[in-house]
């Protein structure tokens, strides 16, 4: 009998690929005999805008593509349409709308790597995806985007196509079309633009965010790199063109895209795009394109009264002639985790731009001893009067003072909370045990990396830090009688014929036990009424804890006085809201830094920000059981607190105080 050799894996692959060849050929053969496809929209604008509606349903924002500044072909530098065809499609002018070249050299790849990922959409495809065809990845969708960029080609010119495709194309940054890209990124006309800026341009398209040069300089640098080695090896450019376009700088200048970028949402607005991304799983260009109808938890009320507080220069200390004082803000309604109001920072900004409420991320200072140790301490047991050690502490070296350099020997839970002492919240994390501080972060929704899992945490000394809207977040479960609600903005997303897309599940979950967070409750409002935070005292109930970060203790920090710091908070809460509010300068150096704590200018803001925001709702207290007690004064302990043995070896010299090693300031 006969014996056939098993047919090599390989085989199976390039044969099983051919067939899929020849049936997508077939397949597109079929569909250009497949009359009334409709290519006229190409003559129309972009799709229908979508739109951003407060939790009241009133239209906060619209998402648009912006106005388009159409561009003739003419008006396109030859360097400009070179890139976009060398990155994009280099056969564009040789195809008849679908390469199939490329088809079979992308399935031909694939399938000798076992996978189908590498995609060969042409400039014409492209064109027919971003005006007939949704973003799904779908064969069905593949094929008629296939069929429409061939009638497209049986309809227009080249020179046709290519200009339709440059005056619609996604630039990032909310620009649409290389006239409004030119003008976004370096303010001016895209018959100006030059080698090197025609390469960023043409990079970005295939991701937009990713390769924006305001995003990720680096990233815009490697993508232009990539660009310019196609233009020259397609011959467009030579190689002394290459290597002095390669050795230039970006040069791209941020400018106010004033139809998007001003007005009290455009941070709020922001946010919602980026949560519409990472969490549902939207692109960009279906959000401005797509007509959505976008609800949200924003109240204009409290949005315009966190931004009047942003805006107004007197709250704030005295800035340096080259660089302002940052702020960013978040206010969460602690009942449903709705997101209240951002404040992405002071001054004008960009469509898409830095987002201090949402994105930044910096050490806390004392504002996270709530969470990282008495909120973890109260929970396993220990009391407001609970005594704790207030002494010359050394563990392992580990040296934290009070930010007076006194110590007292002892004082209880409440009066360490009030005043702020560190070495007690230091000596307490080290008694509880480190893996409990870092549990009950996790649990309010701050998973802290390996590299924390240290006593400065404490105060606040975390690797990456934590942004307004995060601390915001973890302080509502205390303020929610210990439930949590996790922090979204997004209420829900429909089509503009009213199908839901997108629903937000606000149901909370509990975290700590409730006599945890009421007691909590208490002592930060004794924080407020006697305490550092006296800044924040305002006339309804509000409790809360200030933080301040130090300077680095680097070289070049040396010789600058002890009441400086790097950054300032206030986060705090009233029955009806929480809020978190940061200051401080995007890059500190020895001439950019706070002479203020967070007991001052944040908490300043704070009040103001929740004073004005609940000018018109009644005051009511924060519902605390008459069985939580709150000393006032330091209470004897029939047992007394203990310092930790002290290391066989050195104490060795305190490190960055910034990052919760060594003294902090009053906060």
């Amino acid at each position: 009998m006969l014996k056939i050799k098993a047919i090599p894996r390989r085989f199976w692959q390039v044969g099983v690929g051919i067939v899929l060849l020849v049936s997508v050929v077939m397949t597109l053969m079929s569909y250009m005999y497949i009359k009334g496809l409709d290519v006229s929209l190409l003559n129309q604008p972009l799709p229908e805008a979508s739109v951003v509606l407060d939790k009241n349903g009133q239209i906060a924002a619209q998402l648009s593509a912006s106005k388009i500044d159409a561009v003739s072909l003419k008006e396109i530098p030859q360097v400009l349409v070179d890139a976009i065809v060398a990155v994009e499609d280099r056969r564009f002018y040789e195809h008849k709308g679908v390469d199939m070249k490329s088809i079979f050299r992308a399935v031909a790849r694939d399938v000798l790597k076992g996978s189908y990922s590498e995609g060969a959409s042409t400039i014409t495809q492209q064109l027919a995806r971003n005006i007939f065809l949704t973003a799904d990845k779908t064969v069905g969708r593949k094929l008629r985007e296939a069929a429409y960029a061939i009638k497209i080609e049986t309809s227009y010119s080249k020179d046709d196509i290519l200009e339709m495709y440059l005056n619609k194309i996604y630039f990032g940054e909310g620009s649409w079309g290389v006239q409004g890209a030119a003008k976004t990124y370096w303010n001016k006309n895209v018959s100006d633009i030059t080698l090197p800026e025609a390469a960023v341009l043409a990079a970005l398209p295939k991701a937009p965010s990713h390769y924006s040069p305001f995003q990720n300089e680096e990233q815009a640098l490697e993508r232009r790199h990539t660009v310019l080695k196609l233009m020259l090896k397609e011959g467009k450019i030579t190689q002394q063109e290459y290597e002095k376009a390669d050795a230039s700088a970006l040069g791209a200048v941020k400018t106010v895209n004033t139809d998007e970028a001003k007005g009290r949402n455009r941070a709020y607005v922001d946010a919602v795009m980026d949560e519409a991304v990472t969490l549902y799983g939207f692109t960009e260009e279906q959000l401005l394109t797509g007509g959505l109808r976008i609800t949200t938890e924003l109240d204009p009320t409290v949005q315009q009264a966190v931004i009047d507080v942003i805006k107004n220069d007197s709250l704030f200390s005295e800035s340096k002639s080259d660089q302002l004082i940052q702020s960013g803000a978040a206010v969460v309604d602690q009942k449903s985790g709705g997101v209240r109001a951002l404040a992405g920072g002071r001054g004008e900004g960009v469509f898409r731009g830095f987002n201090r409420a949402t994105q930044l991320r910096r050490q806390p200072g004392s504002s996270f001893k709530p969470i990282a140790v008495y909120g973890p301490a109260l929970e396993i047991g220990y009391k407001p009067s609970s005594m704790l050690f207030d002494g010359p502490l050394n563990i392992e070296g580990y040296q934290p003072q009070d930010w007076d350099h006194q110590s007292r020997g002892q004082v209880s839970m409440q009066e360490a909370i009030t005043s702020s002492w560190n070495i007690p919240a230091v000596w307490l994390l080290h008694e509880m045990g480190i893996d409990n501080g870092l549990k009950f972060a996790k649990s309010l929704g701050i998973t802290l990396p390996a590299q924390d899992r240290q006593l400065g945490i404490a105060l606040g000394g975390l690797s990456e830090g934590v942004s307004p809207l995060q601390m915001a977040q973890a302080f509502s479960a205390f303020a929610a009688k210990g439930v949590l609600h996790p922090a979204h903005l997004i209420a829900k997303i429909e089509t503009n014929d009213g199908h839901v897309l997108v629903q937000a599940k606000e149901k909370g979950q509990s975290v700590m036990r409730a006599e945890t967070a009421t007691t909590m409750t208490a002592m930060l409002q004794t924080a407020v009424a006697q305490g550092t935070g006296k800044n924040a005292a305002m006339n309804r109930p509000v409790a809360g804890k200030s933080g301040t970060t130090q300077l680095p203790a680097t070289k070049e920090f040396e010789g600058i006085g002890s009441g400086s710091a790097k950054d300032a908070w206030f986060v705090g809460y009233t029955p009806e809201l929480t809020a978190a509010v940061w200051v401080g300068y995007d890059r500190t150096d020895a001439t950019h830094y706070l002479t203020t704590s967070g007991g001052a200018v944040p908490a300043v803001l704070f009040r103001e920000m929740l004073s004005r925001a609940l000018a018109q709702t009644p005051v009511v207290p924060f519902d605390i059981p008459m069985s939580v007690e709150v000393p006032q004064k330091s209470q004897q302990s029939e047992e007394q607190p203990h310092p930790p043995g002290k290391p066989e070896k050195e104490p060795h010299k305190p490190d960055e105080p910034g990052r919760g090693h060594g003294k902090e300031k009053k906060k």
